[in-house]
């Protein structure tokens, strides 16, 4: 019998995956959807998530946690700004809990969600939507790509 090929870092592999809370609230999933196709230790999703795909089989289907630290980081004072209310884009909804979709000078996308609306200026939060957060997965191989 032959032995079942592992996923190996390197490797392309074809992923479903249901991201959720500990309270269990979804907060991202492909799953019913289009397959992820990843390359393995290219550092393009969470070390600890790529981490746990090594060494899975086709088929298989594992549950993982990530504490805070290990997904987004926990959020950083320093990275809430305040910034003159015209330096927001015209079109961009002004509320409170919005996520805007910002772009640096290197052209990195960058997220700040609205966290005050003042008279002049708005407070804006560049700590990933996801900081301070446990983070647990649900993770399929469904192959290799």
């Amino acid at each position: 019998m032959a032995m079942q090929r592992t996923v190996q870092e390197g490797d392309k592999v074809k992923i479903f995956y249901k991201g959720y809370f500990d309270d269990k609230t979804v907060f991202d999933s492909n799953e019913g959807q289009e397959v992820l196709v990843i390359e393995i230790g290219k550092g393009i999703l969470l070390k600890k998530f790529e981490e746990a795909i090594l060494g899975m089989k086709e088929g298989e289907s594992k549950e993982i946690s990530l504490k805070a630290e290990e997904g987004y980081g926990l959020p950083k004072e320093e990275l809430k700004q305040e910034v003159p209310r015209d330096k927001i884009p015209k079109e961009a909804p002004l509320r409170e809990g919005v996520i805007l979709t910002l772009v640096s000078p290197q052209g990195q996308r960058l997220f700040a969600t609205i966290r005050e609306i003042r008279e002049n200026t708005v407070v804006l939060d560049l700590n990933h939507p996801l900081a301070g957060k446990n983070l647990n997965f649900h993770i399929t191989v469904q192959g290799f790509a």
